[in-house]
């Protein structure tokens, strides 16, 4: 053991003295705000542009509304921020670094695809508990009209979109962590690693996320010493229904059944009949405004005493798919405990 905790196997680490998770805000899109988790976001806005004139636009103000939101719960400034974990799915990162900019808190701009607000969540709990800082931000997002024009395809073209294709979150979440006492404590992490099966299909975003989403949460079980029912709930990000099918294979294939008490955030914030979003939701805000509008309240109130959290990522570009590259894909796992 060190100051900061015990390193845990081969990709994890326990916390000696865990950060709490203060704060968190969400903020969602009108669809978004139509579904079944419509009246849990902190924010909902009237129609996707956000009073801006462009959805990279409506993208950073989002972030920017989770970060203020998040902080004014917890009665923090933005000066007292160490530092900023933030990223998104665009080029660049730019919804994170426009959003951000007039908050002038000390960033690291992250890409980790729909993974991102793992990564933000165990780089934030990491500094805050190595002592770098009382306070630090995490921030994510992620907008159905910025997505579908990176990496898809122009709305206006009115593709038909295949079954398997997901349906990109329009959603930011924002997290506070730090060394004030709260409800829920960050108190382990496992770190992913890059999984490639060779798919190339990323109208099935799934399916390419599947074996990295088992491999994270198979390596936490062995890192920890844990089985799937020393957790209330393990919550994948953005698997969908064809995703959640291949990931229970693929978990079984290891020696683990988490079937009962497996959760995946894009099958939760969207209903799937009335709404039409086929596989499920995807991106970075999906997975970040889920925990912050739906689990988190679950942990603070001690319905779920220790969750899981796998956001999930598929790491490909507009350059890498027109190549014809596969997608390979990521997850970072985040303990969150109630307390």
């Amino acid at each position: 053991m060190n100051q900061e905790g015990y390193i845990k196997g081969a990709q994890s680490i326990e916390f000696a003295q865990s950060p709490y998770l203060i704060s968190s805000a969400s903020v969602a899109g009108k669809k978004e705000g139509e579904g079944p988790l419509g009246k849990m976001f902190d924010m909902v806005g009237e129609d996707d542009l956000f009073g801006a004139d462009t959805w990279e636009e409506a993208e950073s103000t989002m972030q920017k509304e989770a970060c203020l939101l998040s902080m004014g719960k917890a009665h923090v400034s933005p000066k007292q921020i160490r530092y900023l974990y933030g990223g998104d799915l665009l080029r660049q990162g730019i919804a994170t670094s426009i959003g951000v900019e007039g908050l002038n808190i000390p960033m690291f701009g992250l890409y980790g695809a729909c993974s991102t607000s793992g990564e933000a969540l165990a780089l934030a709990s990491m500094s805050v508990a190595a002592g770098y800082g009382e306070y630090m931000l995490a921030v994510t997002s992620s907008h159905f009209g910025s997505a579908e024009k990176e990496f898809r395809f122009p709305l206006s073209y009115a593709n038909q979109r295949p079954l398997s294709a997901h349906w990109t979150v329009t959603g930011s979440g924002a997290f506070l962590v730090g060394t004030r006492r709260s409800h829920v404590r960050i108190t382990g992490v496992t770190v992913g690693k890059i999984v490639d099966y060779g798919l190339k299909d990323s109208q099935n975003m799934g399916a390419c996320m599947a074996p990295a989403a088992c491999d994270t949460i198979v390596r936490n079980f062995e890192d920890f010493g844990r089985k799937p029912d020393d957790y209330n709930r393990i919550v994948t990000g953005d698997l969908g229904y064809v995703g959640q099918s291949i990931l229970f294979d693929l978990v079984t294939g290891k020696g683990y059944d988490i079937k009962k008490n497996h959760m995946d955030c894009g099958m939760t914030i969207f209903d799937q009949e009335k709404q039409d979003t086929h596989a499920g939701g995807s991106g970075c805000g999906c997975a970040a405004a889920t925990l912050s509008a739906y689990i988190l309240p679950k942990i603070e109130r001690g319905e779920w005493k220790r969750v899981l959290f796998v956001p999930t990522g598929a790491l490909m570009s507009t350059v890498s798919f027109n190549e014809g590259a596969s997608v390979p894909g990521i997850a970072h796992a985040i303990v969150l405990e109630h307390c």
